[in-house]
C-alpha cells in the first residue's frame, strides 16, 4: 500500500484527490494538510511514501517547502501538483528535491501513474518539460533568479505586500526588499508593476 499525504489549501481539491485515490487498491490517503506548515508537522510526526504538494499555499510553501520536507525525511517522495506551468516551475521543483511535477489540468490517470512511478523510485515530468530540462536553460532572464528571488516574485504577483511576503517566508521586510530589487535588476525592470507584467508575459503565474 502506498501511503499518500495530500497538501493543498483548497478543500475541494483535497476532496477530489481523495476520491480519485480511494478507487485504487494500492493507494491510500493517509493524511491531509491545508498549508505547508501543517504538511511539515505531519511529515515530522509520521511516515508517508509520497507527499502530493501544491506550490502555492499559506505558510511555508513552494521551493522552500520541498527543501524542508527533503531535510526532514530524505526518503519521502514528493510529487508537485500545481496550477503553474511545468516549463516555468518543474526544473526548480526537481532541483529542490521533488520527484515529479504534474499540472492540475492533468487527467486522473496521469496522476495515478505519476504517483506509482514516483513511489517506485522514478521521476515524473511531461515529455515537454523533460525536453526543456534536457536542453538546459533557455536563456530567459528569470532563469538567473535564485529560488528565493523567484519565490518573492511569485508572491508579489499574487498580490502580497513585502510585509506579508516576509511573514510567509519568515524573512524581514528589508530582506524581502533586497530580493525584490535583485530580481528587478536581473529582469531589467524598474518597478513592481513591471515585475508583475514580466511574470504575466512569461506565464510565471
Amino acid at each position: 500500500m502506498i501511503r499518500v499525504l495530500i497538501a493543498d489549501d483548497h478543500q475541494i481539491v483535497r476532496d477530489g484527490l481523495r476520491r480519485i485515490l480511494a478507487a485504487q487498491a494500492d493507494l491510500e490517503v493517509a493524511a491531509e494538510a491545508a498549508d505547508g506548515d501543517e504538511a511539515l508537522a505531519l511529515v515530522r510526526a509520521n511516515d508517508y511514501d509520497v507527499a502530493v504538494l501544491d506550490l502555492s499555499m499559506p505558510g511555508l510553501s513552494g521551493i522552500d517547502l520541498i527543501k524542508r520536507l527533503r531535510l526532514e525525511k530524505p526518503k519521502l517522495r514528493l510529487l508537485v501538483l500545481s496550477m503553474h506551468g511545468e516549463q516555468q516551475y518543474a526544473a526548480r521543483a526537481l532541483k529542490a528535491g521533488a520527484s515529479g511535477y504534474l499540472t492540475k489540468d492533468s487527467a486522473s490517470a496521469q496522476l495515478i501513474g505519476a504517483l506509482r512511478k514516483v513511489a517506485g523510485g522514478g521521476v515524473h515530468v511531461s515529455d515537454t518539460a523533460a525536453a526543456t530540462l534536457v536542453a538546459g536553460a533557455g536563456g530567459t532572464p528569470h532563469e538567473a533568479l535564485s529560488d528565493r528571488e523567484f519565490e518573492v516574485l511569485r508572491l508579489l504577483v499574487e498580490g502580497l505586500s513585502p510585509t506579508e511576503i516576509g511573514e510567509r517566508l519568515h524573512l524581514s521586510v528589508k530582506t524581502v526588499s533586497t530580493h525584490k530589487t535583485r530580481a528587478q535588476d536581473k529582469l531589467g525592470v524598474g518597478s513592481t508593476a513591471e515585475l508583475v507584467r514580466y511574470a504575466l508575459e512569461h506565464k510565471l503565474v
